[in-house]
């Protein structure tokens, strides 16, 4: 059984501000997405950027079988929203935006306005088959990429750069408390007998302060002598499946030239338990041998508003029903 999660970059129908802007162009960038959702056949995958609801439901019509689709009812500013594509059928847990009661609004520009809510709703459903049930929380935290007032992507100085970088900073963290917050609620304590996993675009990597508030308490993550180690922190930890993917692959974005991983899967430790020995992990096709090549993005999202596929890469877990 193989879960992911996969940022599909823009998807809109065309026509609109953000899509592509003729059919030609969707029509190849549905058909560069399903190529990859066949390679890949997985079971339930995250998804984020979905602009338009219906144009996920064009992807699904691609595929081959009965594809279910869900998504959340609360997009950002460009309506794009997280959402899942299931081969089984989904029962939706949770759509939530609103930060947890006791976490106070962060500050989202020069005049103060005060933020309360997530950028993009953290989505979660349930899938079950005749071995497991498996609870999913699927979400795209706030993005490092800096946007100014009157839509620029340069600052007029450096003080505004680091102003505007610290919003962003301040509201990814609250969206990873928010987003911690429901994996408690999915997990309820009972991480050693429920099969839990968080999956999405963290908009930051493995080492990040924003990716490590989601793990819970420390000292026992994958690659570390404390991990075997069982203790009473089990039942409450999220175990981030980076370590297991192939280091020369341990990457889902490519930023003016850098490789990243900012897409993650984490998964309670019942379901660690259920990682199969070989091929556990990866990104792009489950087959290494079709490298991973990737675009090289720049802070214009716009520039590739035409362009068929994705500039992300999915990354996936395989693990024994």
């Amino acid at each position: 059984m193989l879960l992911g999660t996969w940022n599909l970059e823009n998807l809109y129908r065309p026509g609109g501000e953000f899509g592509p802007r003729d059919k030609a162009a969707y029509e190849a960038k549905l058909s560069a997405l399903a190529e990859t959702v066949r390679a890949l056949r997985p079971s339930l995958l995250g998804v984020q950027e979905v602009g338009d609801p219906a144009a996920l439901a064009d992807l699904a019509g691609m595929l081959d079988g009965h594809w279910r689709t869900a998504v959340s009812e609360h997009a950002d500013s460009r309506g794009i929203r997280v959402g899942f594509l299931s081969r089984l059928d989904l029962e939706v847990l949770a759509d939530v935006e609103a930060f947890p009661a006791k976490l106070r609004p962060v500050q989202g520009d020069d005049a103060g306005t005060p933020v309360a809510t997530t950028g993009r709703g953290l989505f979660a459903v349930r899938i079950v088959t005749r071995a497991l049930t498996v609870d999913a929380a699927v979400c795209h935290l706030k993005s490092k990429l800096l946007t100014y007032p009157g839509g620029r992507f340069q600052p007029r100085d450096e003080g505004e750069r680091a102003r505007v970088g610290a919003y962003a900073l301040y509201r990814r963290t609250a969206e990873a408390a928010t987003l911690r917050a429901l994996a408690d609620r999915l997990l309820g304590g009972a991480g050693l007998d429920r099969d839990v996993v968080v999956l999405g675009d963290l908009n930051d990597e493995v080492a990040a302060a924003t990716t490590q508030i989601l793990l819970g308490p420390p000292g026992s993550e994958l690659g570390t002598p404390g991990h075997g180690r069982p203790d009473k922190g089990d039942a409450t930890r999220l175990w981030n499946v980076a370590p297991l993917i192939p280091a020369e692959r341990r990457f889902s974005r490519v930023n003016f030239g850098r490789r990243e991983l900012i897409d993650h899967v984490l998964m309670s430790h019942r379901l660690t338990g259920r990682v199969t020995a070989d091929g556990e992990a990866g990104t792009g096709l489950p087959d290494a041998a079709a490298g991973l090549d990737l675009p090289s993005v720049g802070a214009d999202p716009q520039a590739r508003r035409d362009a068929p596929g994705s500039d992300h890469a999915p990354v996936w877990i395989r693990f024994q029903p």
